[in-house]
């Protein structure tokens, strides 16, 4: 991959709520409930210091054995969502992939020590080309999707981010695709709210911090307010996309950008750059 190196075209790097499964192509009760979260994503291009040569995305939605990038030239879809309306399985998003970025992607992860996996036959996930369907409907950038490792370790994916961050450079937009409280037990229970409050606060202040304590903070998440209330243990796969991306915005500060109660609990989104 190549592009413009100069400090301007340095791509920021996000961390976006995605919503559940088709929430903004469909009615949803009560009418309105995702519209804050709909309107910032599509926020986010024109936010943007240039269009960006292509994108990055880490869903929540996909775990392997080692770190997978799809490196199809046409990946298809993955309606991994369940008990929704008919025609949200009929959504199109027909961006192309990028074979040379897949092993761009997997040259970076390999030159530190990570083990990488191309998937030529895998499509996107919801956790993918829904916010994306929103946040560039046209779907005329190249994009990969780069998956969790299973084990989930916070150390794992800061690292992994780190290898990519070279990319920004290039203008390669890197997106990290969950949800800043995601415990299905808690959406829509009051008795919830103040927990993803307060961890959404101690979000916000690791996320605005320097590069020592974002990172050791975000390595030790569980040891935040309420943090297994809000990603029970085992369960916490939404909320590791935030490690690549933090990885990724090396010594940047990020601010959060978006910040909503939905369904009760308070949901977060961040930039670094």
């Amino acid at each position: 991959m190549s592009g413009c190196k100069s400090a301007k075209s340095v791509q920021p790097v996000f961390f976006i709520p995605h919503g559940a499964g088709p929430c903004f192509f469909m009615d949803w009760n009560p009418v309105g409930t995702w519209h804050g979260m709909e309107n910032f994503l599509r926020s986010i291009e024109t936010s943007l210091p240039q269009r960006p040569t292509a994108i990055v995305l880490i869903s929540a939605h996909w775990q392997a054995p080692k770190f997978s990038v799809t490196a199809a030239e046409q990946p298809g879809l993955i309606y991994d969502y369940y008990g929704f309306p008919e025609h949200t399985y009929q959504l199109k998003y027909p961006a192309k992939g990028s074979p040379a970025l897949a092993q761009r992607v997997s040259d970076l992860l390999h030159d530190v020590g990570l083990e990488v996996h191309q998937e030529a036959e895998r499509g996107f996930d919801h956790g993918m080309f829904i916010p994306l369907k929103v946040m560039f409907p046209k779907a005329d950038i190249p994009v990969v999707q780069l998956s969790l490792r299973h084990g989930l370790s916070p150390a794992a994916h800061l690292e992994a981010g780190k290898a990519l961050s070279p990319l920004r450079k290039e203008g390669v937009l890197i997106i990290g695709s969950g949800m800043s409280f995601h415990n299905m037990s808690g959406y829509g229970d009051d008795r919830f709210t103040t927990a993803s409050e307060q961890f959404d606060a101690w979000l916000k202040e690791t996320i605005q911090s320097g590069p020592d304590k974002k990172f050791q903070h975000l390595q030790d998440w569980t040891l935040a307010p309420h943090a297994l209330e809000c990603h029970p243990s085992g369960e916490e796969e939404h909320l590791i996309p935030l490690m690549v991306v933090a990885g990724a915005a090396n010594e940047d500060l990020g601010i959060q950008v978006y910040s909503e109660r939905v369904m009760e609990t308070q949901l977060s989104a961040f930039r670094f750059g």
